[in-house]
């Protein structure tokens, strides 16, 4: 009936006035706070420069390489931000630590409505800072003359393709149990990464306690989010509310609400996507759809374009394999995300063996797995001696053992024969893409101190994707088997250029 008040509405009204009522006084007692609540205290870790306010007053602070920096425009970065009261949104940088900071750029904030019961907002504000001079520290806070942030620093990103990218690559980071965190800070404050790859799995879970739960967990992030490009892509954890808190609080290249996007760096093309879509599909199924067409011309344009990016890495959530002792997608063998829906719809595996992606970096297994290079379940080595020398397929890392509130996954006692190295350790991989023809990749092992536990070179693979579908001679079944090129057929394809080393040092 009109009018009519049911006992949960009441309950909510009552929590509201509640809160008004505590910030009232808070704020009699403190005045301070009126200033912090409209102000810029770094919350942490978005995409592009990510500010997040919490309602204790004061933004998040991260950043990752704008638009522009994958679209022919280099030298860009956005700042993304929170505030919890509607404010002005202005980024004031320079290259002086101390000192006025002598240049501005302005952006715009959107409201972000989370899905909980308090239906709690949140302004979300973005600044792209332009022509930005390569390779160059700058020093930026954000905010307005409400309020501003304490002063933080970010390295601009190099352009073009001769020079070595590092980069961090974990998934599955929790609010709560954190554990390879702290180590990752350090390694950030010492310099050792241009950017990082987040694959997926937020916090535990962004949307919890009326998106209480996402502020803490920007602001955990804030020491590495607000110093170095934070590249993201979704999990299955980030999907509350049609992964709303997800798509606000980071600010992801492209016009798809950072659900799928590519970007360049240095030799390589990175191309993040959503297994997602394959799963939730009451969201759309017309997603599958769109993401599939969208990913093949992206692959297209990245191999018109490989003579001058030779390596593609992809990074997606849910991988297409795993030895884990669980019931995830990977673990059937006709995985949604290998095969597609109904085992034939929209398939991933055979789209980027078409189109000959390199690397394919995966989460979602509390775990870090490498596999030997492979096409439907079939071991493609290059050699027994140099397995990872030009492979008939792509690599495979699973590294979803950064540390959340779920623990670590156990692996099942008898590993599939592609499976090359299993660590059950909290931790998180290194990936230094050195030139055109050499890949780096180590773990590193939070429960050993930093120990490596695996360190593996991937020499420069196959430049055509023609050239994986006439080396079907050289698969197996097992990675110890080296089958002869048949005779009469084409010789393995390989890049001119590219020196015949490889190292695999398998803990």
């Amino acid at each position: 009936m009109d009018g009519e008040l049911y006992l949960g509405d009441l309950l909510t009204l009552w929590y509201r006035n509640m809160r008004l009522w505590q910030h009232g006084q808070v704020q009699k007692a403190h005045p301070q706070c009126q200033r912090e609540a409209a102000g810029c205290r770094p919350q942490s870790g978005s995409s592009r420069v990510s500010t997040g306010d919490s309602e204790a007053g004061g933004p998040l602070v991260t950043h990752i390489p704008d638009l522009a920096l994958c679209s022919g425009e280099p030298g860009s970065m956005t700042v993304t931000w929170t505030t919890w009261v509607p404010a002005p949104s202005e980024v004031q940088f320079g290259l002086q630590l101390a000192g006025p900071l002598g240049l501005r750029a302005r952006g715009s904030a959107r409201p972000f409505v989370d899905g909980g019961i308090l239906r709690r907002k949140l302004y979300i504000h973005r600044v792209t800072l332009r022509r930005l001079l390569p390779g160059v520290q700058y020093v930026y806070r954000c905010g307005s003359a409400q309020g501003w942030s304490r002063r933080f620093r970010f390295r601009a990103l190099k352009t073009g393709v001769h020079w070595s990218p590092r980069l961090a690559v974990f998934g599955d980071l929790g609010a709560d149990n954190p554990k390879a965190f702290p180590r990752l800070r350090r390694d950030t404050q010492q310099g050792l990464y241009d950017a990082v790859l987040h694959v997926g799995d937020f916090a535990y879970n962004m949307d919890q306690d009326n998106a209480r739960v996402g502020d803490r967990f920007m602001r955990l992030i804030e020491p590495v989010a607000a110093s170095l490009p934070y590249m993201t892509c979704p999990g299955n954890h980030e999907e509350r509310y049609n992964f709303s808190n997800y798509k606000a609080r980071f600010s992801m290249p492209g016009d798809n609400e950072g659900l799928w996007y590519s970007w360049d760096l240095g030799p390589a093309h990175i191309i993040s996507f959503s297994t997602e879509v394959y799963f939730f599909l009451h969201y759309g199924r017309h997603l599958v759809q769109r993401q599939f067409h969208w990913l093949e011309s992206d692959l297209q344009k990245a191999n018109q374009n490989r003579a001058a990016r030779p390596w593609i890495i992809t990074m997606g959530h849910r991988p297409m394999y795993c030895s884990n002792a669980d019931l995830d997608d990977c673990r059937w063998h006709e995985s949604k995300v290998r095969k597609g829906l109904r085992g034939k719809l929209y398939g991933l595996e055979d789209l980027f063996y078409k189109y000959g992606v390199d690397l394919q970096l995966w989460a979602h297994e509390h775990s870090y797995e490498r596999l030997w290079p492979i096409y439907n379940y079939q071991v493609l080595n290059g050699s027994l001696e140099l397995p990872y020398t030009n492979p008939r397929g792509p690599v495979h890392i699973i590294t979803g053992s950064a540390g959340c509130e779920e623990r670590l996954t156990p692996f099942a006692i008898s590993p599939g024969p592609w499976s090359a190295v299993r660590v059950k350790e909290y931790g998180y991989t290194r990936l230094h893409v050195l030139n055109g023809t050499h890949v780096h990749i180590q773990q590193v092992s939070d429960d050993q101190d930093g120990k490596i536990v695996d360190d593996v070179w991937v020499p420069g693979q196959l430049t055509s994707p023609r050239c994986w579908h006439r080396a079907g001679a050289f698969s197996s079944s097992h990675p110890s088997a080296v089958v002869s090129r048949e005779q009469g057929s084409p010789p393995p394809c390989r890049r001119h250029h590219k020196q015949n080393i490889a190292v695999d040092k398998m803990k």
